[in-house]
């Protein structure tokens, strides 16, 4: 036998044991799956039959990688929602249970982020990085684990923290008609926590893709985006995408307040998310009830924004605030959904057409808009000085309606009115131009002290920012104070309006 003859049968001697080893280790593992077959395809839903122990709300897999949310539960099968594009899909498709519901990425370092609901990345970020994933259905905590609001949200937003304060682990509704400020509320809300250990979320429910880009170009020019996690369904996803969105942008505020720390969610806008709702419900051949919503829609969005709240301190002692946004038609506050969601939150900031086209920014209209339960969270130095500004300025409103009619006013009266525009003037603000409490506290007093009254109207602007900036030389120890929530004594009023009247010397000589 030749030399290269002996080789090649040593090679096949070889290979003969490698296959006889490989053989021999072989081990047959037999998995248990239950798959199911299309019977039916629409748009956003699918009907399959064949998944006979399919769970509710258990997420489901179809070919080419669409993914379904079982939501009906039949006799001759089930109904389900589609979270993708279904374009694939057709009578015959196979589609097999995951034995999972439906979950979210989690962690740190969705802080910066642009996400989808599913947790796929929508920026040019690279990857996400998760700690955890968590199911974007849960249940909100009991009444025994929550604690009273009694910390301030800073808005930094003067009418809100003055009139219509916030309080961590509260549910306050922004709502008005289409074009007038509500999403630039929010936003200026987020923007203003920054360096205050609150995470914020922002949740784009239907919205264009160039409106969700501003609100990210935005928070990035302003710095807040790196306390933010945005979560995006856009509005030519399928409704199944538009219904879980703000699950799971919650799923991701719970991660941090169940850790002990300060999260807020914006919903812009639960309108979107109950048309979506709606539509998957028609489309399941569920009833129409009212306006042809479902009978379930208040039970959507109430075991949504119940699980805002402010943990008790053994249980962490961590906040979700919730500031869902609703469209109105007309300023329609009687309609179906606005009518279930003010009944659900604590409160609503209301905002005005009417204040929008007249250039009064933010357009909130103070005699609509509540907080129930912000008021005990307030710092007690904006207790002090804006108890009883929301009054007088209710009543200034009245009185420039009847001013309108021409009649002949009294001096006491024309002073109510003076006083008034200068009140309507300090409560303006610019997008996002947050103004600090000390800041806030100082042209409060100059106003509700009538140190503005003698100020022509087209000086108002200038003369609140040299108040503002004069808020500085107030002493440290008085900041601190207030800062703490430390209620003013007589002393620190006389010298923050010793402070305020040295600021507004110049244009009170002006008039």
């Amino acid at each position: 036998m030749s030399s290269q003859s002996h080789e090649l049968a040593v090679a096949a001697d070889a290979a003969l044991d490698g296959i006889r080893r490989i053989r021999e280790s072989y081990r047959t593992e037999l998995t248990l799956s239950e798959t199911g077959i299309v019977t039916f395809v629409s748009e956003g839903i699918a009907r399959v039959s064949g998944l006979p122990k399919v769970g509710y709300q258990e997420l489901v897999q179809f070919e080419n990688d669409v993914l379904g949310l079982v939501f009906d539960l039949e006799e001759r099968g089930v109904s389900c929602v589609l979270l993708n594009d279904s374009s694939g899909l057709c009578a015959g498709t196979h589609v097999e249970r995951t034995f999972r519901v439906m979950d979210v990425p989690v962690g740190e370092r969705l802080l910066g982020r642009v996400i989808t609901p599913t947790g796929l990345p929508l920026d040019d970020k690279g990857p996400l990085l998760a700690s955890a994933r968590m199911p974007v259905e849960r249940l909100a905590p009991q009444i025994m684990d929550r604690a009273p609001v009694v910390t301030p949200l800073e808005t930094g937003i003067k009418v809100v923290d003055a009139l219509i304060p916030i309080g961590r682990g509260q549910r306050e509704l922004i709502l008005g008609d289409r074009q007038t400020g509500k999403t630039a509320i929010a936003i200026d809300v987020i923007a203003n926590q920054k360096n205050k250990d609150v995470v914020c979320i922002y949740c784009a429910i239907g919205q264009r893709n160039a409106s969700v880009a501003r609100v990210v170009g935005a928070l990035e020019q302003k710095g807040a985006l790196d306390h933010t996690v945005v979560v995006v369904a856009e509005a030519n996803e399928a409704p199944g995408m538009l219904y879980i969105a703000p699950y799971a942008a919650t799923a991701i505020a719970e991660y941090f307040r169940d850790r002990g720390r300060h999260a807020l969610v914006v919903y812009d806008d639960l309108t979107s998310h109950a048309r979506a709702y709606r539509c998957l419900s028609l489309l399941l051949r569920r009833p129409p009830g009212r306006e042809a919503f479902p009978g379930d829609i208040f039970y959507l969005h109430s075991r949504l924004l119940e699980r805002a709240t402010q943990l008790a301190p053994e249980f962490g002692g961590g906040s979700l605030t919730a500031l869902p946004i609703i469209e109105t038609e007309a300023q329609n506050l009687a309609a179906y959904i606005p009518t279930n969601l003010i009944s659900i939150t604590d409160g609503q900031l209301c905002v005005s057409p009417d204040l929008f086209r007249k250039g009064v920014l933010p357009a909130v209209d103070v005699g609509k808009s509540v907080s129930r339960v912000g008021g005990k969270a307030q710092l007690a130095a904006y207790r002090a000085v804006a108890g009883d500004l929301k009054l007088t300025y209710s009543q200034f409103e009245e009185l420039e309606t009847f001013s309108r009619f021409g009649a002949r006013l009294d001096e006491q009266t024309h002073k109510n009115i003076e006083h008034g525009n200068r009140v309507r003037a300090c409560l303006k603000q610019n997008e996002l131009e947050p103004v600090t409490v000390i800041e806030q506290i100082i042209v409060l007093i100059a106003l509700t002290e009538g140190l503005f009254d003698s100020v022509p109207l087209d000086l108002m602007k200038a003369a609140e920012r040299h108040a503002q900036q004069a808020a500085s030389k107030i002493v440290v120890a008085l900041r601190r104070r207030i800062l703490d929530g430390q209620p003013l004594s007589s002393a620190d009023r006389t010298a923050i309006l010793a402070v305020a009247a040295d600021a507004l010397a110049d244009f009170r000589k002006s008039q």
